[in-house]
């Protein structure tokens, strides 16, 4: 905070500070990588809840076009490094697919600390780094030009659209009676709400998609 700099920062700082590669005195990698995925799902699951689904429709709706150009660009501009560089068309298209990979989760983090926090602009910004990388998933799953890779492909094209139907149906038609009748223990709630999240998280990457995707659907419905 004296530096100006968001808190963000910091947290990287030190974890590169005290991690495997810096001072080692967390030594356990995969550790720390199960811990930074369980943040990640959970901070999309926040982000889901502060979202209604008509409002997310219409911010993907209004993002389309934009988000298309955009990651056309990147592409482009991947593409041709790669190639000027020497690497093979495969290789290239790798590096223009990887760089719409945006840096969500930072953007999502860092937002609460501007003024774009709970505007338009903010919702906006959210909707382009989420069909980004949803692109990115479908592209790069769809490189190889064997079958088994094109039926993948397809099947993460299906996927998402039945990731929402089946948490609409079951938000409408079991978690919500559950909620009506259990609402006045909070602690059921609470485990409610862990185990929605956690539950659309393995479907989520059980199906080709991402645990991130199924978490911030989860809280989405």
């Amino acid at each position: 905070m004296f530096f100006r700099q968001p808190l963000l920062v910091a947290y990287i700082c030190v974890a590169a500070l005290l991690g495997p590669y810096g001072l080692a005195y967390i030594s356990d990698a995969s550790l720390l990588t199960d811990i930074a995925e369980f943040g990640i799902i959970f901070l999309l699951f926040l982000l889901g809840l502060d979202m209604q689904p008509s409002k997310l429709i219409s911010t993907l709706r209004k993002t389309f076009l934009v988000t298309l150009a955009s990651s056309s660009v990147f592409v482009i501009l991947g593409y041709s490094t790669g190639l000027l560089f020497g690497f093979s068309q495969i290789e290239s298209l790798v590096i223009g697919f990887s760089l719409i990979f945006s840096s969500t989760i930072i953007g999502i983090k860092l937002l609460p600390t501007t003024v774009l926090h709970q505007k338009h602009m903010g919702e906006l910004m959210v909707g382009i780094l989420l069909m980004q990388d949803f692109i990115a998933i479908f592209l790069i799953t769809f490189l190889d030009a064997g079958n088994l890779q094109q039926s993948a492909a397809l099947r993460v094209l299906i996927a998402f659209p039945l990731l929402l139907v089946f948490a609409y149906f079951t938000t409408q038609y079991i978690l919500i009676k559950l909620i009506a009748r259990f609402d006045h223990f909070k602690e059921y709630i609470f485990l409610l709400a862990i185990g929605w999240c956690l539950g659309l998280s393995e479907l989520g990457a059980a199906l080709g998609l991402s645990a991130e995707i199924g978490a911030f659907v989860a809280g989405a419905a």
